[in-house]
């Protein structure tokens, strides 16, 4: 008897979710025999939203707190996740979740009525929680290889190209920063104080370790509007497109202050006009331009056509906005959750330094990215690329990642130690002595945070970097500046614990984001490899910035966190671009999402089984899915763009068919060799009439029965319409 070992397969959201009522069957059938258990866990935004509210529902209606289940299974040295990409969630997403639910018949609350639940809910709830180890993250070389061979579409650089990075040069977050390494353990607490000395608790406790770096940091609201101001007089200036490049999900609370403090500038004029009425109507620029579209739909015609008007009256004043839909008008200014940074930046430059316009034509655009800790990495990609073009996909080397954020690292973890000034006065840290640590002065509306990194995690992260290095034979690079407050602290760690290690003939280096780019991408184009070794945010940003250039996309990235106490969690890839896909699949039946981010952490989870647990059928099952992963990419088995290709649905057949015939192959185990020769023969002899069974209703509109909680037997009909392929795969 086989001993049973489990795998937790989350459920998500979108594209992502939509793909596994199709490939998880497989996953299913393909482990079953040697003993593998596949566990769903759902984590998906409605999900989360209706496990925080079960008081309020019928019985039949209710759902487990999986997150809270999982967050409890990472620190079990048996747990092995395949973890898929999940909404982070937005105001407007979770708002539009909630009503979706409601209409439903979920007994859930409005937003503004529960704000303190829904907080835990919004922006990135899911990875700090799941993420008890340090990242490490890597284009597979299956993956890589197949991009030489076709490369995608890179868009031309002029050196007579006008796209440039703006950033603030003081008063931001890097340039006001203070950091400190604990000499001990404490619990401290942050407190507003106002002019006459009065205290306001913003966080009660927060408890440190001993040699853990913490820091403060603020952004000058006054100073960032003229910042904002400068940027669109630049922007008309030199005529060009303006955009917008935050991360108002990950980073949800100071990202959307920043957002909207943009979209308030930007139509300073409108506000002037019509503010007493915006507020009125509970407009939250924060949320965006979207957010006055909306409240709009509640006014009386003649009202709403004034304000439209006067939009457009802005449009024609302004400098042009970079869009996201130029064919239903929506700016990069409309929604916070429609730009995120480390997905429009990589595109931006993989185009040749180009953004749409309202015309659906491609220009330059100044990119705002206001504070300046990560700026600097965009600039110095597009200042090479306007000196010697646009890189190879046929030969550029690879950026690998090594990524701190164990326990919740740095900015990250900010979320609930990041605070909005509610006038003039102060901000201050204070010890459990009543000491204070740091105090920074503030005025109102001034973006105060808190951040954190523990000492275990940043050890875990020097050594995993080490290991990288000597495993894979690449220079490694800390991607930290001694300019900044925070970094220093850590460059004493680094520096410290490197001595741990045995580092002869590894080439290891400190430099700045902006150096190390530079250096980075000129070894590229000279076809060698260095690994990035970043903090938390650099880990998210990198690891969509390279691969995107390197393999077209960071959905195909091979993302392993080994968690501190043994077990794995596998991650899938970005899914930036999953409610484009959504949208395709409602309106043509085709679903072009890409799970080969999935099958390589397949392959991952199934080799920690067969490492940790001693499960030799496992290493059969991840070997054969390796071979069959590469044969899938020889053959172009990915799905096409566009409708009359092969959808998601085709591209899992075809692994399942290569899967079958490299377990038919082997000789490593007779009784999987014995149960998947039939299996494939069968899925061979069949290839043309199932094929024709999964591309018949493709360019007929779908309906799943929901957006964010979706109708099983609905989805279940539309992603599995192959009679022949689930009845073989039924059968296993």
């Amino acid at each position: 008897m086989v001993p049973i070992s489990k795998i937790i397969y989350t459920k998500v959201d979108e594209a992502p979710a939509l793909a596994t009522y199709s490939f998880l069957p497989i996953i299913k059938a393909f482990t079953k025999s040697s003993g593998i258990e596949i566990v769903i866990k759902d984590i998906s935004l409605a999900s989360r939203v209706i496990s925080s509210f079960s008081d309020n529902l019928k019985d039949e209606q209710k759902v487990s707190d999986d997150l809270y289940e999982l967050g409890q299974l990472t620190q079990d040295s048996t747990t092995n996740i395949i973890k898929l990409p999940n909404i982070s969630a937005s105001i407007p997403q979770l708002k539009a979740t909630i009503a979706e639910l409601q209409g439903k018949g979920y007994n859930v609350p409005n937003y503004e009525d529960a704000t303190k639940i829904y907080a835990k809910i919004v922006g990135s709830a899911v990875n700090p929680v799941l993420r008890e180890g340090n990242a490490d993250r890597r284009a597979p070389s299956a993956i890589k290889n197949y991009a030489k061979n076709n490369p995608h579409h890179m868009g031309e650089w002029s050196k007579e190209s006008k796209t440039d990075v703006i950033h603030m040069n003081d008063d931001d977050f890097f340039g006001e920063e203070l950091s400190v390494t604990m000499s001990s353990e404490d619990n401290v607490k942050i407190s507003f104080f106002n002019k006459d000395g009065e205290e306001t608790v913003l966080k009660s406790s927060t408890p440190l370790e001993k040699g853990e770096v913490i820091d403060v940091t603020r952004m000058r609201v006054q100073t960032l509007k003229v910042f904002i101001q400068d940027s669109i007089d630049q922007a008309k200036k030199r005529d060009i497109l303006l955009s917008l490049h935050l991360k108002a999900t990950m980073m949800k609370v100071s990202d959307p202050i920043m957002f909207g403090h943009v979209v308030k500038v930007y139509f300073k004029d409108l506000i002037a006009k019509h503010g007493s009425f915006f507020m009125k109507l509970g407009v939250d620029f924060n949320n965006g331009l979207g957010d006055l579209y909306a409240k709009l739909e509640s006014v009386d015609k003649d009202k709403k056509i004034e304000i439209e008007k006067d939009i457009e009256e802005v449009y024609a004043t302004q400098p042009r906005l970079a869009m996201v839909d130029s064919d239903k008008g929506i700016t990069n200014l409309h929604t916070p959750s429609d730009v995120i940074i480390d997905a429009s930046l990589p595109a931006m430059i993989k185009s040749g330094g180009k953004m749409w316009n309202k015309s659906n034509k491609e220009e330059d655009t100044l990119a705002m990215i206001p504070d300046r800790c990560y700026a600097t990495t965009y600039q110095a990609i597009i200042e090479d690329c306007k000196i010697n073009g646009a890189l190879d996909p046929t030969t550029m080397g690879t950026v690998p990642n090594v990524g701190l954020m164990a326990k919740k690292a740095e900015e990250y973890g900010s979320h609930d130690k990041t605070f909005q000034a509610p006038s003039f006065g102060n901000i201050k840290v204070i010890d459990k002595n009543n000491k204070s640590i740091f105090n920074l002065d503030v005025a109102k509306g001034d973006i105060f945070r808190m951040c954190q990194a523990k000492d275990e995690p940043i050890q875990d992260w020097i050594k995993l970097a080490v290991v990288r290095a000597r495993l894979s034979s690449m220079p490694i690079i800390f991607w930290l500046d001694k300019n900044r407050a925070h970094d220093r602290e850590m460059i004493k760690k680094v520096k410290m614990y490197l001595k741990d290690h045995n580092t002869k003939g590894l080439d290891i280096s400190i430099m700045s984001p902006y150096e190390a780019t530079k250096l980075s991408v000129k070894r590229m184009r000279e076809g060698k490899d260095t690994i990035s070794v970043t903090g938390n945010v650099l880990r998210d940003y990198n690891t969509d910035l390279f691969p995107i250039l390197e393999v077209g996309t960071s959905a195909k990235m091979l993302s392993i966190v080994s968690l501190m106490k043994g077990g794995g969690l596998f991650e899938t890839g970005a899914g930036g671009s999953a409610p484009k896909h959504v949208q395709q699949f409602n309106k043509e039946g085709y679903l072009r999402w890409d799970s080969l981010g999935e099958f390589v952490a397949l392959t991952a989870s199934l080799e920690h089984l067969a490492n940790r647990q001693n499960n030799q059928k496992a290493r059969v099952l991840a070997k054969a899915l390796d071979s069959a992963t590469n044969t899938f990419l020889l053959n172009n088995k990915s799905p096409t763009r566009k409708i009359g290709g092969l959808d998601n649905r085709g591209s899992h057949f075809y692994l399942a068919m290569y899967w079958a015939d490299e377990l038919a192959k082997q000789n490593d185990d007779k009784e999987l060799k014995t149960e998947f020769t039939s299996i494939a023969k069968a899925m061979n002899d069949n290839e043309e009439k199932i094929a024709f069974e999964l591309n018949k209703n493709q360019g007929k509109p779908t309906n799943t029965g929901g957006y964010y909680l979706l109708n099983d037997e609905m989805v279940t009909k539309v992603m599995r319409p192959s009679g022949i392929l689930n009845a073989i795969i039924d059968n296993i």
